[in-house]
């Protein structure tokens, strides 16, 4: 058993049924747990939206400077939206601060990208997420029956494949465009991370959360400031750390709660240890 084996060992003392797969850029350098099992993603549905959202970018269907809803948050682009920079109220289709203001996360702002993607490229997006992420990346098992924010179900194995093209891009999108993605967008705002309280500043990318120096957080000790990633209330998560070459993905059968807040900083350090 390797180092990396015995860390994702771990999951198995959690009050929760868990798969765990950790990825380098040469593939799955381990794995744990049932990873071909679907599960309920929660918002880590949010980052392949974002991927989803990103091809259509690149495909000139929509731009991210198209605006959001000029009668809700006027002034609000996709690319606020994706950055949880637009003002929206989190659950509400109402403007709770001007644009690139503040960081408020919200539901409701990825919903809307959705549905301005579905107008663009004239399918339901979920039909738009599977021919544009899952085909080309080869998920097996990851589905959208609902909410472009909450609704994702797949796999460890389906998410492993993410995590190995964010690593290692083999062409989904074009190197500019993730490293985009992936960088602070509205430096400086301040907000609420859900789970871990209000972090100042609360940096984001596009549709990814960004680590930086946040204190609480989900990550481990160990992760660089650079480590990217989601997690849901599902008890699902999923980082990448570009500087330690590494991705760390799990997916549980519990919602999350002190329980994961305490184990998965745990996991991540243990598993940043055994490299």
């Amino acid at each position: 058993m390797t180092g990396l084996d015995t860390a994702l060992s771990a999951v198995d003392s959690w009050p929760a049924s868990a798969a765990a797969a950790v990825v380098t850029p040469a593939g799955v350098a381990a794995a744990h747990g049932p990873t071909g099992t679907v599960f309920p993603l929660a918002s880590v549905t949010k980052p392949l939206t974002a991927l989803a959202t990103l091809v259509a970018v690149e495909e000139g269907a929509i731009d991210l400077g198209d605006p959001a809803d000029e009668a809700i948050v006027p002034g609000a682009t996709i690319r606020h939206l994706l950055a949880h920079a637009s003002g929206l109220a989190p659950e509400r289709p109402m403007r709770s601060f001007p644009p690139a203001t503040r960081r408020v996360y919200s539901n409701i702002g990825i919903n809307m990208i959705a549905a301005l993607v579905e107008r663009a490229v004239e399918m339901p997006f979920e039909a738009y997420l599977a021919e544009a992420v899952a085909k080309p990346l080869h998920l097996a098992a990851t589905t959208l029956p609902g909410s472009a924010a909450t609704a994702g179900r797949s796999t460890v194995d389906d998410l492993a494949r993410v995590a190995h093209e964010l690593l290692v891009p083999s062409g989904l999108l074009h190197a500019s465009t993730l490293a985009d993605a992936t960088s602070v967008q509205y430096p400086g705002l301040r907000g609420v991370l859900p789970g871990f309280g209000p972090q100042d500043p609360n940096d984001w990318g596009l549709g990814f959360e960004i680590r930086d120096n946040k204190r609480p957080h989900w990550t481990g000790r160990r992760n660089s400031p650079m480590t990217y990633g989601h997690f849901g209330q599902s008890g699902s998560m999923m980082w990448v750390d570009p500087d330690a070459r590494i991705a760390l993905i799990v997916l549980a059968d519990r919602p999350f709660g002190e329980w994961a807040a305490q184990a998965w900083p745990r996991l991540a350090d243990a598993v940043l240890a055994a490299l």
